[in-house]
């Protein structure tokens, strides 16, 4: 049809006339069904039915009158029956049901199937009554002359031989199945009992019934030569999953050969004979595995190693568009040949032996990691992880490969492979062994590039879930790489996409990686430098969105570094926040108060609590925005509730004070280990290694439960290191010292998520017993306040810190315009929204 013309481009012309009469035709011809469809007054009052029936009355008489549309309703409507009245359905409405499937078409035949499977999963009735009164239905169906009735019907009967009894199996099934097994039957006979015979095979026990050896069995392998090539896939997949409950003299005097010959004919039978053979290959080899011959053993590798490259030697170059449909058919078909083959490979390792992988496998590993079709690699980097667990100390050997998938250009080969990229770096990091003297990851020098270049890739494109996760998988790196590289090559840019980014979640995701990378960073130096970026540039930032970023961040640092660490640097930017001029970053700080007073400890911390309540105090008297407001007088209700943390050892909060210990420990040791190293290289010139490092931490790892209650853990302050304090001495410390740092970055990550749940909990006093606390000077001193006991010397009171007063930042802020600047008017709350 043309287009409807403008009134402003209206043209009169005569051709133009011509094609608006045309259009005008065509819609004439459209309409002509719509009038025909229209019902008759004597079809509508064939179809009325009286209002006054109850709903049994109306499924009769629909079932024995109606119109098959009316039928179908009634038959999806069972379950409901079912439910509402079993006795009389099961008695009036299906009989009804089974008369009319006797003529029913396709459309009845499937809702039925649908509404039998529906009644058994609601479990209306007792299995002995589905069984008298449903089973003979679906058997009687099951040949339906259309393959998708049947195939329906078979799937109802699957779920019914699930929770059937053993004798009715037996009996209403097994029996009669195996005569419809035989050669004289249909195709589609043939194929439903060979599936059914799988299916009921599970449920006998092979140990006290000789079924599989006298029925199932045999039946399977008649099957399996069927002249139908439906049929013989169908017994060859049967025999596949059943392979557990044959003997082995089954398995080598009947399957084996069988299994030969239908790899032997495969390559010249359908193609879809290979896809299910190379996707059950994995199977089948470890259900045969041990009777093998080595000659045989050899012939499944090779066959195996053929499926791997099938199709790869046809591929010519050419356009789509010139290629015969049928030959494209065939290539998508190899292509699921070899997807399948990438899906067996950790299985097929594990047939070769590991020790072999280099002489036997790695060629074909290869080959599929650089597959030219993205499914291929796809699944190979789903089982990358696996294959790294089984190579072990021969995990080397792929390390090129990882590099080449982080490369892939498909964002679905990154995403499938970053799901256990902490666990493979860590393989990868120590070969494999749980001890070892140097990281070997210092012999991949292509790591740190295609790292970088993989998030550069992932933020580029609009996938930002897959971004989000690679960035929370990199928390993982201070465990695999030098602490120096993560500052010069990831920190910085986990710190732009914090500033920059403009979806939320990916933004928290950076946040939070590098808290991590700050925790265990190991220059005092370059910490301090980060430390004064996040509060200049986030929290001062002259966008409101960053300040808010900045209170996310102070969450993180709550949950990963210790109570001192968040009191002595961040406690006071984050207070500080009550005066911003924007209602949402004060609603976010009411929020988050209660996790900033757990990090409080009596007495040292009280002239920290005094200003956290003259805060609290300015807020309810000052506070003008009525939401705000709200949130505030039930933020000082939570505050009042919480109870304080003692700086000595209390019972009650034995788990979190020790987590927090742990962490003021660790973060000790950050220090002295910096010492140390610079003494090092004082006298040898050597730096020590990030994996001697690591090595230590292992080598002192105590676990924490062996702690008696009874004996008070402290942390020694700057008075317990004294000029004389030698090399040997601190090395003693480092033994005593636990690494929390391998639990951290344990595959799970226990630790971390554990001081998450906890550490908002910890207590308080209330607001109104500090009516008359004085104002504090919130100025750099008031960070040297707190009391040296509680200090780790790791953080000297020395070092200048980063100024607390607002607007001293002078970066550029990109988000400084638009509804993110300074002004104060009130924006909602909820998340900005992401890209989907």
């Amino acid at each position: 049809m043309h287009p409807p013309p403008s009134t402003a481009a209206m043209d009169f012309s005569q051709n133009s006339l011509f094609g608006y009469m045309e259009d005008l035709q065509e819609l004439t011809i459209i309409e002509r069904p719509v009038r025909r469809s229209l019902k008759t007054p004597e079809e509508i009052e064939r179809l009325t039915v009286d209002e006054d029936l109850s709903d049994i009355e109306r499924a009769v008489y629909l079932l024995s009158a109606g119109q098959d549309v009316q039928g179908t309703s009634v038959i999806a409507n069972l379950p409901f029956l079912m439910r509402q009245n079993p006795t009389e359905t099961l008695r009036r409405v299906l009989p009804k049901v089974r008369e009319a499937l006797h003529v029913a078409g396709v459309e009845m035949q499937l809702t039925a199937a649908v509404s039998f499977l529906t009644i058994l999963q609601d479990e209306s009735v007792s299995i002995h009554s589905y069984t008298h009164s449903f089973l003979q239905v679906i058997l009687l169906h099951l040949e339906h002359r259309d393959t998708g009735v049947s195939n329906a019907w078979l799937e109802t009967l699957l779920s019914v031989i699930e929770v059937l009894p053993k004798e009715t199996l037996r009996h209403e099934i097994l029996n009669p199945l195996v005569s419809k097994a035989q050669l004289s039957q249909t195709v589609q006979s043939r194929l439903v009992s060979c599936k059914i015979l799988g299916k009921l095979t599970n449920k006998f026990d092979a140990h006290t019934t000789e079924l599989t050896k006298s029925v199932v069995l045999p039946e399977l392998i008649e099957l399996s030569r069927d002249e139908g090539s439906s049929v013989r896939l169908a017994a060859f997949e049967t025999l596949v999953n059943l392979l557990d409950i044959f003997d082995t003299d089954d398995r080598s005097q009947t399957i084996l050969p069988l299994v030969k010959s239908f790899c032997e004919k495969s390559f010249k039978a359908d193609e879809s004979i290979l896809i299910s053979l190379s996707f059950h290959l994995g199977k089948l080899c470890h259900g045969l595995y041990g009777i093998f011959t080595p000659d045989q053993h050899l012939r499944f590798l090779e066959f195996y190693k053929k499926l791997c490259t099938l199709g790869l030697q046809q591929e010519n170059g050419h356009n789509e568009n010139q290629i015969p449909p049928q030959i494209l058919e065939q290539e998508k078909k190899y292509i699921s040949v070899r997807k399948n083959c990438a899906y067996n490979f950790p299985a097929m390792t594990v047939f070769v032996d590991p020790k072999n992988f280099h002489m036997e496998l790695y060629s074909t590993f290869f080959c599929l990691c650089h597959d030219p079709e993205v499914p291929v690699r796809y699944t190979i980097a789903i089982c990358f992880y696996e294959v790294s667990k089984l190579l072990n100390s021969g995990v080397y050997l792929i390390h090129q490969e990882l590099i080449t998938l982080l490369q892939d250009e498909s964002l679905e080969v990154l995403d499938a492979l970053i799901d256990h990229l902490p666990e493979i770096l860590e393989l990868m990091s120590t070969g494999g062994e749980s001890s070892v003297q140097e990281n070997k990851l210092s012999s991949l020098p292509d790591l740190i590039p295609a790292l970088t270049a993989a998030e550069q890739r992932a933020a580029a494109s609009l996938k930002w879930r897959i971004h989000e996760k690679l960035l929370q998988k990199y928390a993982c790196l201070p465990h695999v790489i030098s602490s120096d590289q993560i500052y010069y090559r990831f920190l910085q840019r986990m710190f732009t996409i914090v500033m920059t980014n403009n979806v939320l979640p990916v933004q928290k995701a950076a946040s939070r990686t590098l808290c991590i990378f700050l925790r265990y960073n190991r220059k005092q130096e370059q910490r301090h430098e980060v430390i004064q970026k996040l509060i200049e540039q986030l929290g001062q930032g002259k966008s409101y969105w960053n300040r808010l970023r900045f209170l996310d961040t102070c969450e993180f640092i709550i949950e990963i570094f210790s109570k001192s660490f968040f009191c002595k640097y961040f406690f006071l930017p984050a207070i500080e926040l009550t005066h911003d001029p924007v209602a949402n970053v004060r609603m976010k700080l009411c929020y988050l108060l209660p996790k900033v007073k757990s990090t409080l400890k009596i007495p040292a911390d009280k002239h920290l609590l005094q200003q956290l309540e003259m805060c609290v105090r300015k807020l309810l008297c000052q506070e003008k925005d009525k939401d705000v407001l709200a949130i505030v007088k039930r933020t000082v209700l939570e505050l009042d509730r919480m109870e304080m943390s003692m700086d000595a050892f209390q019972k009650k909060f034995y788990e979190k004070d020790l987590l927090d210990q742990e962490k003021e420990r660790e973060e000790l040791l950050l220090l002295e280990m910096e010492q140390l190293e610079k003494e090092k290289q004082q006298n040898d010139g050597r730096p020590m290694s990030d994996k001697m490092f690591e090595k230590k931490r292992r080598d002192t790892k105590t676990p924490t439960q062996s702690l008696p209650k009874n004996i008070p853990i402290s942390v020694p302050g700057p008075s317990s290191v004294t000029p004389s304090t030698s090399k040997e001495i601190k090395k003693s410390k480092l033994i005593r010292s636990q690494s929390f740092n391998n639990q951290a970055f344990h595959a799970k990550y226990g630790n971390l998520e554990k001081c998450a749940s906890k550490s908002s909990t910890t207590g308080y006093t209330p607001v109104s017993g500090l009516g008359k606390t004085s104002v504090l000077s919130l100025t750099d001193d008031s960070f040297r306040t707190r009391n040296a006991s509680s200090v780790p010397p790791s953080f000297s009171p020395n070092t200048p810190l980063p100024s607390t007063s607002r607007g001293t930042g002078n970066s550029v802020d990109p988000k400084s315009s638009g509804s993110k600047d300074t002004q104060p008017r009130k924006a909602t709350l909820k998340s900005r929204k992401s890209n989907p």
